[in-house]
């Protein structure tokens, strides 16, 4: 896919995505990117081919086909490392992001963290950033702290300067919120761990299809995103770590392709990244991932960015006009409008606005304890993605309309 120069409306896009139309040809106002986004034709067709016509084992054989496919698999790990700022030896492939913290809790957890140790989470992680974590804290004897967020939604830093001791071996945050869309400073979540010796794991699962990211500058150890978030295929994602720190880690699973060795009495491990890759891996997936980095790349994600930025703001304008909606997060979140409307809840909201093709999130969104710091038991939320445009939003506008004369509120 080469995106034109001239384009200057990145929805002008849609027609890349088979996805983004109803089973009659109708507009699909698609506002749930946040969960998992669409797949553009240029994806469809690389794990097409790399199921298809290309398809082999990779690693184990001798014959031409796995040669070129284990080259295709060895290129999208430099495709990844190379749109996250980092070396290909530093990616480990996993099943998403959530695989791949637990990756992180289980091996460099369990081998660096004892009784006393603790860990710095925030009040608005996902279940996944902080499920692994209450496990091997359980395992292990640390203990875990909780930073409280700002008034207007964002981890409040400040606080956790002043919880921060050395005993925090860990220190782990979502770079964007799923629910609130608000943007961490990672440079400085950085800076105060490092201050303690503790590492530094970022969730980027809301920040890598949305905003450039560069590992060496975020300054983090740890970063996991995954593919699905990003344009491409579920069953893939990636854990990206500084390559000392995965020397030392142990692996977590065994099994084929993870080995230097295996004998009854003894068994070495291959270094990394093939250490924490038992198995035979998701091939076409990995494929796939590349092709989604490279539709990303070519189109720019910082004009990415600045489409769905334009998108948030209007949005949020709009219903901020309204007396009977709360909006929650900070007014620059990163693709993501959160909202309450007095006296609807928001799975009513979202079963109705199905009636007229437009899709949205209403729930938890994997994140209870925010929830409850919000006072809340679900809220409606719109995220966009590149191909998201003012259509979508007039579509949304026009639901909320027709729900409040369904509840009687107009």
């Amino acid at each position: 896919m080469n995106a034109p120069a001239t384009l200057n409306v990145l929805a002008d896009l849609r027609g890349d995505f088979p996805g983004m139309s109803t089973s009659d040809g109708a507009p699909w106002h698609y506002l749930d990117t946040a969960a998992t986004a669409q797949k553009p034709r240029a994806v469809i067709d690389a794990m097409a081919r790399a199921l298809g016509e290309d398809y082999a084992t990779v690693h184990r054989g001798v014959y031409a086909r796995s040669a070129e496919m284990t080259r295709a698999y060895e290129a999208a790990r430099r495709r990844i490392a190379a749109f996250l700022g980092g070396q290909e030896e530093e990616i480990v492939f996993t099943r998403g992001a959530t695989e791949a913290i637990n990756l992180v809790a289980n091996s460099w957890g369990r081998a660096n963290l004892k009784p006393g140790d603790r860990i710095l989470l925030s009040q608005l992680e996902h279940h996944s950033n902080i499920v692994p974590w209450q496990m091997v804290a359980e395992a292990t004897g640390a203990e875990i702290d909780v930073c409280p967020l700002t008034e207007d939604h964002r981890i409040d830093l400040d606080a956790a300067e002043a919880m921060l001791t050395e005993r925090h071996k860990l220190v782990a945050l979502c770079h964007v919120s799923n629910v609130l869309g608000s943007v961490l400073d990672a440079p400085r979540a950085a800076e105060l761990a490092n201050e303690v010796g503790a590492k530094l794991l970022l969730d980027g699962c809301q920040s890598a299809p949305h905003m450039a990211v560069d590992v060496s500058t975020l300054g983090c150890d740890f970063y996991v995103f995954s593919a699905h978030k990003l344009y491409g295929p579920t069953g893939i994602g990636a854990l990206w770590a500084k390559s000392e720190i995965l020397d030392a880690m142990p692996p977590w699973e065994g099994g084929g392709a993870m080995i230097d060795r295996v004998t009854f009495e003894k068994t070495t491990y291959a270094p990394p990244p093939q250490r924490f890759e038992a198995g035979t891996p998701a091939i076409a997936e990995a494929i796939a991932f590349a092709a989604a980095a490279d539709y990303v790349g070519e189109i720019g994600i910082d004009r990415i960015h600045e489409h769905e930025a334009r998108l948030v703001a209007r949005l949020r304008r709009e219903l901020g006009a309204m007396n009977d909606v709360t909006l929650f997060g900070p007014a620059d979140g990163a693709g993501i409008v959160s909202f309450a409307i007095d006296g609807i809840h928001p799975h009513d909201l979202g079963t109705i606005l199905d009636e007229v093709d437009v899709a949205i999130r209403a729930g938890h969104h994997c994140a209870q304890p925010l929830m409850d710091y919000l006072g809340v038991p679900a809220t409606a939320r719109a995220s966009f993605g590149l191909y998201s445009n003012d259509d979508d939003i007039d579509a949304l506008l026009e639901g909320i309309a027709r729900t409040r004369r369904i509840f009687g509120r107009e």
